[in-house]
């Protein structure tokens, strides 16, 4: 049913209506009283249209602004209070995976991973929201409200708490939401990337000259690479209105163009099935090239006699031959130079098939036959989840298409490090799996994905995506054998939540003595040794995928040989007896506690390479331990606690 309008018609949108039938470009968008984007007419560029001469204005200048920018810059670099916490229970082989799976807004994971994985990253792939007039834009990028004030705040959320879809196509937030959302966003990613470094972009028509524009203001024009084209489809849409849309891009940007060089992909049969073998070289099959080429060569003039004793004055003009004379005469004795059947046609050079170890350089059109399909990728979903709906992933993608961007941008046998922070159905970190089982290799993934608990029928997208992970990583395994010994097939669940410290906004002198008790513990309740461990982790800088052991200190030796040895007689002493808060503190830690009078410790531990505090390249070994004992509110960590290290 529609909802009655109970106001006249709005004039002001009908006239800019009829404004941008007759001059598009002059149409824009601003800012409306309360701060949200709206549609407006650029009065300057207006007068222009109107004006047989050139009218003064501000001044000119290439750039691509939205409503919003400066606010999407700010969000990139604001800091946030926020932690990242393990998930043991949501994960496969925890202590010792390299591979990570993050709940949370991409935004704040992004921020949390850059001490660690700095210049880090070889391959960054994110398929985004594509902005078609239908997404819901839920990622919070205010850090001044609440989430559920932001949504609704942002029309993103109706009064009841429900979403709505409010980025349509006549919205004046169509461009500037989805701009406002990305930039922050690529900015944090461009500096994960290593300097040899890749990101390719999954995106359609409707956002595409914006993603291009933008990308090149955050990576550098100098740095684009190429626009593929994904040929997505098997069947023709015949029910499309003007044109059946097969195809999406890649959008693929280097973090240095200079340093980044794609490897070569496999040769295909149809390029092997150009090499013959003619004259029965026991050198088998091969194919001629030319031998001469416009680039001038001192050396590359003189004249040839077949061997059916015609003479070829020299190459033709305007061309040099490739090799000097006595090069030609060291490739004619080798038998490398064909004269045709009757020995007097003009030389071309024999190229080997056995000898062809270069692969073949990438094309900017990759047909469906090569990298898979929509349909192949909605079919993987529905085999490794059999709780999935196919109504959950409208545009998932297939795993042959990610594995094409990992032969081009990883090496075979390497542990480069891979990061999707639009993870959806975790096809990132199926494709790794594969190609792993394949070559070999160690590529390591790191997986952000938005919190999404379902909507009472059917799961949410991150428990789509873990179990299908889980499951891709036991076919991996299947499928590598006897070579599976090795192969990494876990992953470490981690969800992004606050900080493991607690908070006291009231200064000394305004807590009362109960609140003041209450504050002498400086860590959150709730929060367990691991919790600590990965905060300083995130702290220091270190890998988030470090092996973690459990360990007992030698404290425990220590006191058993006090144990065996005779009771000393009772004395008065001031220890404190075990207490109700040191037994909630066990069950908040079971890893660690034993009552005040006794000194037993157990200790998470991790084996590190801390960077240097001196210099951002040299690196000292270190090891160091967390426990959950309590520290004063004097400082955020105990280091004679944590352990330490050069």
């Amino acid at each position: 049913m529609e909802k009655l309008k109970m106001h006249s018609p709005d004039l002001t949108e009908r006239n800019i209506d009829m404004i941008a039938e007759l001059f598009p470009a002059v149409v824009t968008e601003t800012l409306d009283a309360d701060g949200n984007p709206t549609r407006a007419v650029n009065f300057d560029a207006l007068r222009q249209e109107l004006s047989d001469h050139i009218v003064e204005g501000p001044q000119e200048r290439y750039r691509l602004d939205w409503p919003g920018k400066r606010a999407a810059a700010f969000a990139a670099n604001a800091p946030i209070a926020k932690t990242l916490r393990p998930v043991r229970e949501e994960s496969v082989d925890f202590d010792t995976t390299k591979n990570l799976f993050i709940e949370g807004d991409n935004l704040d994971a992004l921020k949390l991973l850059q001490e660690s994985y700095l210049g880090k990253v070889k391959l960054i792939y994110i398929d985004p929201p594509y902005n078609t007039g239908s997404d819901r834009f839920v990622y919070d990028d205010d850090f001044a409200e609440a989430s559920d004030e932001f949504l609704l705040r942002s029309g993103q959320v109706n009064d009841l708490g429900e979403r709505i879809q409010a980025n349509t196509d006549s919205s004046g937030r169509f461009h500037s939401d989805w701009l406002g959302m990305m930039y922050p966003r690529l900015k944090l990613a461009r500096s994960l990337l290593a300097i040899d470094g890749v990101i390719f972009v999954s995106i359609d028509d409707h956002e595409l000259p914006r993603l291009r524009s933008l990308m090149d203001e955050v990576f550098g024009g100098h740095n684009f690479v190429a626009n593929v084209i994904w040929h997505k489809v098997h069947t023709i849409k015949n029910t499309a209105k003007h044109f059946s849309e097969d195809h999406e891009y890649l959008l693929v940007y280097a973090r240095n163009a200079d340093e980044w060089e794609p490897n070569p992909l496999p040769r295909t049969d149809e390029q092997d099935r150009r090499f013959t073998n003619p004259d029965g070289d026991p050198r088998g099959a091969w194919i001629s090239g030319p031998i001469q080429a416009r680039n001038y060569y001192s050396r590359g003039l003189y004249s040839i006699t077949t061997p059916g004793g015609r003479v070829v004055e020299g190459p033709p003009p305007g061309s040099y031959w490739r090799f000097s004379e006595e090069k030609f005469r060291e490739l004619d004795a080798d038998g490398r130079i064909y004269w045709g059947a009757a020995g007097n046609n003009v030389p071309r050079i024999k190229r080997f098939l056995s000898e062809m170890n270069t692969g073949r350089v990438p094309q900017t059109y990759w047909p469906y036959s090569q990298v898979g399909h929509s349909q192949d990728a909605k079919n993987e979903v529905l085999a490794r989840v059999d709780f999935a709906s196919d109504q959950v992933f409208d545009t998932p993608k297939p795993t042959k298409l990610i594995r094409r961007m990992l032969s081009l941008a990883t090496a075979p046998g390497s542990d480069d490090i891979v990061i999707d922070f639009f993870a959806g159905s975790g096809a990132t970190a199926d494709a790794v799996f594969q190609q792993n089982a394949e070559d070999g290799g160690s590529r390591r993934f790191i997986l952000v994905q938005l919190p999404d608990d379902g909507d009472g029928r059917q799961k949410g997208i991150p428990e789509v995506a873990k179990e299908r992970i889980r499951n891709a990583g036991r076919a991996a395994a299947d499928a590598a054998g006897l070579n599976a010994e090795g192969l990494d097939v876990g992953f470490r669940s981690m969800r992004v939540d606050t900080t493991n410290m607690a908070e006291v906004d009231a200064s000394a002198d305004a807590l009362s003595q109960g609140e003041l008790l209450n504050a002498i513990d400086s860590v959150k309740p709730d929060r367990t040794d691991e919790d600590l461990l990965f905060q300083v982790l995130l702290d220091w800088g270190l890998d988030l995928s470090l092996p973690i052991g459990r360990e007992v200190s030698r404290e425990r030796e220590r006191e058993r040989e006090r144990e065996r040895e005779p009771a000393p007689r009772p004395q008065r002493t001031s220890a404190s007896p075990t207490t109700r808060s040191s037994r909630a503190s066990a069950r908040r830690c079971p890893l660690m506690w034993s009552p005040r009078s006794r000194s037993v410790s157990h200790f998470v531990r991790c084996s590190a390479t801390r960077p240097s505090l001196r210099t951002p390249i040299a690196s000292t070994p270190s090891s160091f331990s967390v426990s959950c004992r309590r520290t004063q509110r004097l400082r955020l960590y105990d280091l004679a606690v944590l352990g330490g290290g050069a």
